[in-house]
């Protein structure tokens, strides 16, 4: 047969009918509320591409190199090709038909959801659950595709690669599919019968209005419930904010994103009672299993259904992977760095202040910093709005008021970048110096004094900007071709202190890579976020919470596989709120006097935490992609409290803080003088941001002329800190690193590495210099020892 009900499948079924509706069987044959469905087999899938003779195409398509992306995408092409152009027979089709309509009363169409149902979702030593297609609110008319989609998503790039990187042959995994009776839930969640870390005799239950693919896939914060199984009480209530819901529209019976209405956000949506029949039929999923349960579950009229039942992965130690996603698939810049600058102080350069005027060089037109070396000429592209990007073409000096992420394209064709606003941790610089673009930024006033057409000399070293061309003109020897400065094997000194290298934008990942770097300290994610244009919330209204995941897996992974096996840290958004402000959606940001003070970084995530939650998300994903070199980074937390939001989080989005590496930014007093309490707290690593660590401690705005001048890293109270905290770190047996600008400063080098830091990580073009230092300190402490 081609379909079986679920009520005759059992857990002996999985190779069957795969583990979920093995699952599903099961639950139904303990006695519990499991809406009715029925499973197209394994052996319908395998059958149907065998007797259409695409199997061995199929699985010679997607026999490609992990590794390469680009291949990578052409075999879900040509498997979803394959699978979805070749007709289904006929009697397979009417067999699923006749058993959806049988669901139905007399004259209704029935909503199901279409889950696959892959037969090695769960083995001991990999998890594919969660990595297959699920679709809700489906009807007759879309069935046969749907069930078809599903079998096409077992070739998905993600699966692909997953199953290549644990050598697990593709022709080996089949893959059936449950269609199951949609609950119109009002009220759903998830349910952890044992706490999923500790095992402790508590069931914790979330709880949203409207469908749970909001819970799952994190688009909506949810009520929290704890119960103490020991005393038969709850424990603890969190009631959430829960701004929006997924519902079906009941005239297109597609599933949509809903604003709550006002007096029920914060309404507590679970009543004792409610809780009480949830908690008993946990117990009773747990009795039959005889393990902790992770329970899916919905309310409707009153009445509650179980959708779904998998083990708790997480409670002990090398339990493997966190497990299935759920059917999250179902729908369910605070800059830090500069380079070692080789430009003095203002009163060094030609003209003095930043726009002044040109000084002894009457050629000199307009002046600021040299924020990325070397010497360029070209005709001077003007960029007063977004509208005007694609005028810039290649040998053009692009000159604007200030860069933004959108500008990042225009950037790349541009010979050479000048800004009127910005020092050297602004956007501009920071992207130009990881392009290898010579910039001149902070003139102040170059989009006036400059004019369109008018061919300039860029100095991206002595920050000038001069009339005419110069023949010899060409970038600094620190940016030549990426192809001719990398060797196959990149050179660098061996030296005990790690020196890994700051990365903004993946386009300079193979930059980065060829310094021979031990790694990425520092892959911002907001730069990712906002080249998209759109605040997290906008993107995700508009694209859905998978696309926006897609966005940040695609720009991490290309960091991720440059550097394999060497680790890539990864730091979550710390956008402040006036560059959220420019972008589409975000109308509503406050506005904040000092940005850099105000609401960012961790404390905005956890208030925040409906676009941190799919952050989260987008990791968990690379995780099971098999990116062990990812490790997570959070900035500006303050206290364990901060870090007790963020592990929740973390456990909910399925990563687990005791089996992947994730640390927190020192860029507060408050966070270098709790460094104990971080560490009791769980963190791996503690990485110093000393850019806001400075103006922290010392009470200065770095972007303030009236005192930037004070501003310095190297300031004796700035340096107690980051020594105290290496010294306890190290003591505690807690990682610490360096990832903001004064780690390309000698002084500060020295220093760290006299402290024991165990990496320094610099900018692109600071790497080399960073490495020859850190070898000069070792070598003199090794003396200094011996002597």
């Amino acid at each position: 047969m081609a379909v079986l009900w679920l009520e005759d499948v059992d857990a002996d079924d999985v190779g069957t009918v795969g583990g979920k509706a093995a699952s599903l069987g099961e639950l139904i044959g303990a006695g519990l509320p499991v809406p009715p469905g029925f499973a197209v087999t394994a052996g319908t899938y395998r059958t149907f591409i065998e007797e259409a003779g695409i199997d061995e195409e199929l699985f010679s398509a997607v026999d490609v190199d992990p590794e390469d992306s680009a291949a990578l995408r052409a075999a879900e092409e040509r498997a979803e090709e394959l699978i979805l152009e070749t007709p289904l027979p006929e009697e397979v089709r009417e067999e699923i038909l006749e058993r959806y309509r049988s669901m139905g009363g007399e004259g209704e169409e029935v909503f199901v959801a279409v889950r696959s149902s892959a037969t090695a979702e769960d083995l001991p030593d990999s998890s594919f659950a969660g990595q297959q297609e699920t679709f809700l609110n489906v009807r007759e008319d879309d069935l046969v595709r749907r069930v078809k989609e599903c079998w096409a998503s077992l070739f998905t790039q993600r699966a692909i690669y997953y199953r290549q990187q644990r050598g697990f042959p593709h022709a080996d995994v089949d893959i059936a599919v449950v269609v199951q009776r949609m609950v119109d839930a009002e009220k759903s969640g998830v349910m952890f019968t044992s706490h999923p870390s500790t095992g402790d005799p508590q069931i914790t239950i979330e709880a949203a209005w409207g469908l749970g693919e909001a819970v799952v896939s994190g688009t909506v914060s949810p009520d929290n419930y704890v119960y103490d199984r020991g005393r038969g009480a709850v424990d603890d209530v969190t009631v959430a904010d829960k701004k929006v819901e997924m519902v079906k529209d009941e005239e297109t019976g597609e599933t949509v994103q809903l604003d709550v209405e006002e007096d029920r956000r914060t309404a507590r949506v679970l009543s004792d009672a409610e809780i009480e029949e949830l908690v008993a039929l946990g117990e009773r999923v747990e009795d039959h299993y005889g393990t902790p349960q992770d329970v899916e579950w919905a309310i409707h009229e009153g009445e509650i259904y179980m959708l779904q039942s998998r083990p708790i992965t997480t409670i002990q130690e090398g339990a493997g992977d966190e497990g299935d996603e759920g059917d999250a698939d179902a729908g369910g810049t605070g800059g830090e760095t500069t380079r070692k600058s080789t430009v003095g102080d203002a009163s060094d350069r030609p003209g003095a202040a930043n726009g002044g005027s040109a000084g002894a060089d009457e050629d000199v037109l307009v002046d600021g910093l040299g924020a990325s070396p070397g010497i360029v000429s070209g005709a001077v592209r003007l960029v007063h709005k977004l509208d005007h990007l694609d005028q810039v073409q290649e040998g053009d000096v692009m000159v604007t008021e200030m860069t933004m992420p959108d500008m990042v394209p225009a950037m790349k064709r541009a010979a050479g970048i000048v800004t009127d606003e910005g020092g050297m941790t602004s956007h501009a610089a920071i992207i130009s110096r990881e392009l290898g673009v010579p910039a001149v930024v902070g003139t102040g006033n170059g989009t006036r004094i400059l004019e369109d057409d008018q061919q300039v000399t860029l100095d991206g070293d002595k920050g000038t900007v001069r009339a005419g061309t110069d023949d010899e003109a060409e970038p600094g020897e620190e940016f030549e071709p990426v192809e001719a400065a990398r060797p196959e094997t990149p050179v660098k000194p061996m030296t005990a202190t790690e020196v890994k290298v700051n990365v903004s934008i993946p386009e300079a990942a193979e930059r980065a890579a060829a310094t021979g770097a031990d790694g990425v300290g520092l892959l911002r994610i907001e730069h990712m976020v906002l080249s998209l244009g759109k605040t997290p919330e906008k993107y995700i209204a508009d694209h859905g919470a998978r696309a926006y995941q897609d966005e940040l897996i695609e720009g991490v992974r290309r960091v991720a596989d440059e550097f394999y096996p060497r680790p890539v840290r990864v730091r979550t958004i710390d956008a402040p709120t006036d560059e959220f402000r420019e972008l589409e959606g975000g109308e509503g940001e406050p506005n904040e006097h000092n940005p850099m003070l105000g609401w960012r970084g961790i404390r905005r995530s956890l208030d925040k935490p409906d676009p941190f939650r799919q952050e989260l998300a987008a990791f968990a994903r690379l995780f099971e992609m098999g990116y062990d070199n990812l490790e997570v980074m959070f900035p500006l937390v303050n206290d364990a409290s901060d870090i007790e939001g963020i592990k929740g989080h973390m456990r909910d989005s399925g990563i687990d803080p005791e089996t992947h590496r994730w640390g927190v930014m020192i860029e507060t007093p408050a966070s270098a003088l709790q460094i104990e309490e971080l560490a009791a707290a769980g963190i791996d690593f503690a990485s110093f941001g000393t850019n806001d660590l400075t103006q922290y401690t010392l009470a200065v705005d770095r972007n303030n002329e009236h005192v930037a001048d004070r501003f310095d890293e190297l300031h004796p109270a700035v340096l107690r800190l980051i020594g105290d905290t290496i010294e306890t770190c190290r003591e505690l047996g807690v990682d610490t690193s360096i990832c903001g600008q004064a780690g390309s400063k000698t002084e500060m080098v020295e220093f760290l590495v006299d402290e024991g830091v165990s990496s320094i990580s610099a900018n692109i073009d600071a790497v080399r210099d960073v490495q020859h230092e850190v070898k000069r300190t070792e070598q003199r402490l090794l003396l200094d020892s011996v002597r």
